[in-house]
């Protein structure tokens, strides 16, 4: 169908081997595409699968992007989608006040969660454009739109990650390629239980215009749509999909 990728798709999908990468990538497998994860960490048992082949990379990394879609080239010969997922989340901790952030966690907050989806862009752009054809789909944030407090670096780095989106989508549009982006709501994943409490995720669900919890199976479809050929019209925007809190 042309709303969902497409089998023998070849997609790469960042921060792959756990939570929302991993319900990410299971669920492209699952339609047929050849998907590849990129993660500094390795695949928990149920993210790995015969179609899905992971491969180590930090996409804070120049030099790490040049030998991961080289390894994806190698073994598939193309590269059709990226997935630039791949974000510091858990690892922020409790959320504090912007004036309590070190210039160091602000630092690694942005080399990963935009830096990352810039290098990321950067490294498949010349692959793409020699194909005629690509798909970017970058996973932004919800809190961009809703301006959630004491999470000032992972906030600005999301809402970063729109604007590269709207910007790339305007050079390479004329190569064939899209560029989208995905504001998701609060996903309760692992990661998100480490850092909410239960109260805070019931009351964050009762907001919804669709009152109930969020999972990583909410967002894939929206991804798969967006790496296919049906969303070839579809450039520079970004889509929420949190069950209606935030409209736009």
């Amino acid at each position: 169908m042309r709303g969902s990728v497409a089998p023998g798709t070849v997609v790469l999908v960042t921060g792959g081997a756990r939570g929302i990468g991993a319900g990410l990538s299971r669920y492209l497998a699952a339609q047929g595409a050849a998907v590849v994860t990129a993660d500094v960490v390795e695949p928990a048992g149920d993210a790995a699968g015969p179609d899905i082949t992971h491969l180590q990379a930090d996409v804070s990394d120049e030099s790490s992007w040049r030998q991961l879609v080289a390894a994806v080239l190698d073994r598939h010969g193309h590269v059709d989608a990226l997935v630039n997922n791949a974000a510091i989340y858990q690892g922020l901790g409790a959320k504090r006040p912007f004036t309590d952030i070190t210039v160091e966690e602000w630092d690694r907050v942005m080399a990963v969660n935009t830096r990352g989806v810039w290098l990321g862009m950067r490294a498949v752009h010349p692959v793409m454009q020699a194909q005629g054809r690509g798909r970017v789909v970058n996973i932004a944030s919800s809190t961009v739109h809703m301006g959630v407090p004491y999470f000032a670096h992972y906030t600005a780095s999301k809402g970063a990650v729109i604007a590269l989106t709207r910007s790339v989508a305007r050079e390479v549009g004329r190569d064939g390629i899209t560029v989208n982006a995905i504001a998701p709501g609060l996903v309760e994943t692992d990661a998100t239980r480490a850092l909410n409490d239960p109260d805070y995720l019931a009351a964050s669900a009762g907001r919804r215009a669709v009152p109930r919890p969020m999972e990583p199976g909410d967002l894939a479809p929206v991804v798969s749509f967006l790496c296919s050929e049906g969303s070839g019209f579809i450039t520079g925007q970004t889509l929420i999909v949190d069950g209606g809190v935030t409209f736009s």
